[in-house]
């Protein structure tokens, strides 16, 4: 019976997870997507209107340096909120457990017979938890709010991220005109390529198929620069 088993049993095999809760992934995309995007669209705008020269690389760059500034600073306050609203609502179960611990006890007691453990397990398992008020706030906070106290998201974190995507989105579109181009060409297929690579890294990040991730947002960027294009073109605007 032993070798038998010894034949036939296979090891658990353990894997690690990738983090989705540190805050970065969200900002780092959006970031690197809008500023491709915003930035190709307003550079295509500024040629559209006036053709490419000095106006187009004054106009990329402001757009680079405002549009990143802008994410960063956005991201940080945004996330900061959340935070400070998720400690607020920690600090409201902390205090719930130390005014009224039987209480909390048998709430979490009837969460667990909800999904389907027997009252005497139940009973025991909330009790065992409750033992330790630090780990009794950790569980009523990721089954109440549905956040880990131990890893909220980081507002520099987040606003890092952000800066450091917009930049570099920003760039692909703006490089041809650093170096002197004049015209729309090479701008055009860099910001394809950022486009659909940027989309299709993405993709790949979260699982989903590279190519679908790509056309998608190739299909976006090139519908809003195309839209400023011609707006900038039926404007006409000279630009000194």
């Amino acid at each position: 019976m032993t070798i038998e088993l010894e034949r036939t049993y296979s090891p658990e095999k353990h894997h690690s997870h990738r983090d989705v809760t540190g805050g970065w992934l969200r900002p780092a995309v959006f970031g690197a997507m809008d500023g491709l995007v915003s930035n190709f669209a307003l550079i295509a705008g500024v040629v559209g209107a006036a053709g490419a020269g000095r106006g187009a690389v004054l106009a990329g760059f402001a757009g680079l340096v405002a549009g990143a500034c802008s994410m960063a600073a956005g991201e940080y306050t945004s996330v900061k909120s959340q935070t400070e609203l998720m400690r607020a609502e920690i600090a409201v179960e902390r205090q719930e457990l130390a005014r009224n611990p039987e209480g909390e006890r048998a709430e979490l007691a009837a969460l667990y017979r909800s999904r389907g453990l027997d009252a005497e397990l139940a009973d025991r398992v909330a009790a065992g938890l409750s033992a330790d008020p630090e780990q009794a706030l950790r569980v009523h906070v990721r089954e109440e709010l549905g956040v880990d106290p131990d890893d909220l998201p980081s507002p520099r974190l987040a606003a890092a991220a952000s800066f450091g995507a917009f930049a570099l989105g920003a760039l692909v579109p703006l490089a041809p005109f650093l170096f002197g181009a004049s015209g729309l060409t090479l701008a055009v297929v860099l910001s394809v390529l950022g486009l659909f690579g940027f989309g299709a890294v993405v993709a790949v990040m979260t699982a989903r198929p590279w190519w679908l991730g790509g056309l998608r947002q190739l299909a976006l960027g090139v519908g809003a620069a195309t839209v400023t294009f011609g707006l900038g073109h039926l404007l006409g605007v000279t630009i000194a």
